[in-house]
């Protein structure tokens, strides 16, 4: 197939999507594409437009061309207009399980508590509330989970309340999670992502200046090898850093999922009285592929590739 299109995806209803993730579908035998649904910024009350946020889906048969479906639906388990972010979604132990950023209602301003919230379901549409996680505070959002080995689930997560660093837990189960501590401290960030390619096993974060990346030989040691996506690209709509992404192995071949807000003027960002104009929230999800070279992980997102997701 043809190199896929940039942006890859726009959400259709508020055309700001952010922190995507991309899981096959086994109910639908298609790609899904899942992300929080920030909503624009007309009549926006301090960070309002960031709270309030729905999990947003659109499905592709081939990772080229996607359709919007809506959002998930039934993810309140308590009442009132609630706010979800980051949805990190597997499947494992014969069901998909989600892990899920939550704010209680709609806040204006920064400071409320955050929990990552437990779901399962059997079609990715019919989600059934599991849990709030006992994790090592009550600021924690974005998780990624992957396994570490035939037994053993891992969790890195942001904890906001230390020093917005990585932290992580592992469970035998999904449900029960043993908190392990402190992983990733050099700088603040968040929205870490694990994955393995060419051998080597990698995490990244998103450092608001492009994506630290880090290598480890035991999923718990990581080593900085450097940064990707920092500066910008020539597609459309990727001409600044990407931020919070996805990874997805498909045989020798990883793609990064990742969002942009194209329309950000940071140097206006420091003027006294700022405020975002609507233009600045727009957002697109963008795809590009992923070398391991020398130990180090590049990103060239102006070279032509193809866009090939296969599964397992």
């Amino acid at each position: 197939m043809p190199a896929p299109s940039a942006p890859l995806f726009r959400d259709p209803i508020y055309d700001t999507p952010t922190d995507p993730a991309v899981i096959w579908n086994n109910k639908e035998n298609c790609w899904w594409l899942v992300y929080t649904q920030r909503r624009n910024a007309k009549n926006t009350i301090g960070v309002t437009h960031i709270h309030g946020t729905s999990i947003g889906v659109a499905s592709s048969k081939d990772g080229g061309s996607w359709l919007y479906r809506g959002t998930l639906l039934n993810l309140e388990f308590e009442p009132g207009h609630n706010t979800f972010w980051a949805p990190e979604v597997i499947y494992a132990q014969g069901k998909y399980h989600m892990y899920v950023s939550y704010v209680r209602g709609i806040p204006t301003n920064w400071g409320y508590q955050r929990f990552i919230l437990h779901y399962t379901a059997h079609d990715l549409w019919s989600w059934r509330f599991e849990s709030i996680l006992d994790l090592s505070s009550d600021k924690v959002i974005d998780a990624c989970v992957y396994k570490t080995n035939h037994n053993t689930y891992k969790m890195w997560y942001k904890d906001e309340a230390n020093n917005s660093h990585t932290w992580s837990a592992t469970s035998h189960d999904l449900y029960n999670w043993t908190v392990c501590g402190e992983e990733i401290n050099d700088k603040p960030h968040e929205g870490a992502n694990v994955f393995e390619h060419c051998g080597c096993k990698w995490l990244i974060t998103d450092e608001w200046n492009g994506l630290g990346v880090y290598k480890s030989e035991d999923f718990a040691n990581w080593e900085r090898t450097g940064v990707i996506l920092r500066e910008g690209g020539s597609r459309e709509w990727d001409n600044v850093m990407g931020q919070h992404a996805d990874v997805l192995v498909c045989g020798e071949n990883a793609y990064i999922f990742y969002f942009t807000h194209p329309f950000h003027k940071n140097e206006n960002r420091r003027k006294p009285g700022f405020v975002m104009g609507e233009d600045e929230h727009r957002t697109c999800i963008q795809v590009a592929k992923l070398k391991a070279d020398g130990g180090k992980l590049i990103c060239d997102r102006d070279e032509p590739f193809e866009l090939v997701l296969t599964q397992g």
